[in-house]
This record gives C-alpha cells, sequence and structure tokens, in this order.
C-alpha cells in the first residue's frame, strides 16, 4: 500500500471474506481498551476506518481508541443512497421500525439486511422471507417461513430483477449502506414498483471522512 506497512482488520462475521494483498487480523480488540492496547502494542500511526456503516459502535469505539492512544482517524465511507424519480421508500430508524412498517400478514419480503438481524423479523411471522447470505446458513432460519440464496455482490439490476420475480417479492428491506456493489437491489425495485423499506443509517461521533479510496491515501501520505 504505498510503500506503507498495513493490516486488515475483520470482525469475523463472514466465514470466508475476500481475499486482500495485506495481512489480515479476525475478531474483535475487546472494546475500546482492547483497541488502545493493540494500537501502541503493534505502534499503529494511523487507522482507516472502513467498517460497515450500520457497524456503528466499531466506529465509536475507533474514535474513543484511537484520541487515546493519539493515533490519526479517517473514515472511509461511501454516500448514503438517494431516492431516485420512481422510487417508494419508507424511511424508518432501525430494525425495529422497518418490522413495524410490514404488513402483518401476506407479504413477500426481499430481507436485504444480512444474518445479525433476521430473527427479529419474527414478529411478523404470516409474512414470507427470502434471505441473501454470503454465507450458508449453519442452522435453520430463525423465521418460520423463510428461504435463502448464497450469493457475493456485486449484483446487476438484471439479476435481482429476475430474483424477485422468480420469488414474487412485494417487499423490500434494506440497510441504507450505500456503494455500487448491492445498489441492484433499488433499481429492480424502481423497475418493479416495489416499496423499500430503507433503514437509515445510525448516528457515529464525529471524525474525519473521505469518499474515495484517493482520498483515503492523500490523508495517509499528507494528513489532509
Amino acid at each position: 500500500m504505498a510503500g506503507r506497512q498495513a493490516v486488515f482488520s475483520y470482525a469475523g462475521r463472514t466465514a470466508r471474506p475476500a481475499e486482500q494483498p495485506l495481512p489480515c487480523r479476525v475478531g474483535g480488540f475487546g472494546g475500546v481498551s482492547g483497541l488502545v492496547d493493540y494500537l501502541r502494542r503493534e505502534g499503529i500511526t494511523h487507522v482507516v476506518d472502513a467498517t460497515h456503516p450500520f457497524a456503528a459502535q466499531m466506529s465509536a469505539n475507533a474514535v474513543r481508541a484511537c484520541a487515546e492512544a493519539g493515533v490519526g482517524l479517517v473514515a472511509f465511507e461511501r454516500p448514503a443512497w438517494q431516492p431516485q424519480s420512481g422510487d417508494h421508500w419508507i424511511h424508518v430508524v432501525d430494525m425495529a421500525s422497518a418490522v413495524a412498517a410490514l404488513p402483518e400478514t401476506g407479504a413477500r419480503v426481499f430481507l436485504a439486511i444480512g444474518k445479525q438481524h433476521v430473527a427479529e423479523f419474527a414478529a411478523k411471522p404470516k409474512n414470507h422471507y427470502l434471505l441473501r447470505l454470503v454465507d450458508a446458513p449453519e442452522a435453520p432460519l430463525s423465521l418460520p417461513d423463510a428461504s435463502a440464496v448464497v450469493a457475493r455482490g456485486p449484483f446487476e439490476a438484471a439479476g435481482d430483477e429476475a430474483l424477485m420475480r422468480q420469488h414474487k417479492i412485494t417487499h423490500i428491506v434494506a440497510k441504507n449502506a450505500g456503494g455500487a456493489g448491492a445498489e441492484a437491489k433499488l433499481s429492480a425495485a424502481r423497475t418493479l414498483s416495489l416499496p423499500v423499506v430503507m433503514i437509515d443509517r445510525p448516528k457515529v461521533p464525529a471524525r474525519p471522512v473521505r469518499g474515495t479510496v484517493a482520498e483515503v491515501m492523500r490523508w495517509l501520505e499528507h494528513g489532509a
């Protein structure tokens, strides 16, 4: 990476993360104090927070730990998706609100949220849920009426449209992650005139943010 020593850090929620050209570590740090210890022990001078926009606790811990350890921090953050003409988005603030926004019965929901919060949708057991997961589930899905497809993005709009037609999807639930890799479902929803329950991003502490790799690299080289 531009002649610098660096390491990727993964939380460990994906069984087979994409290969990277640099050393990788997997697992948590043990909260803020554990991250501070790691930064000091490894002599880290710069941290790039490239976590998912919904990993709010991880980002908050990074802000606090870097401040305590005297380490520079920048967030690499994709711009949030914005609704376009023809979209029907139902904005909600969290997962519980997403569950509440769905019909009580009869909906066929494309649950594009990963696996961490799937169980919360058991509160609406009379709907059918389609999950798209990076890894095959190791245990039965925690929903009474659900199916899963295993696939890794980036996805294409035509493929997502075909998937939704095949499963007769009536609603989509998505996190506003931004980026191009998972935006295909929104294009498909627009074509099919399907409502999207869009979970807005959680708040994180103020920190410097860069929107492109080039800007992050400039920060690493010049601190600006």
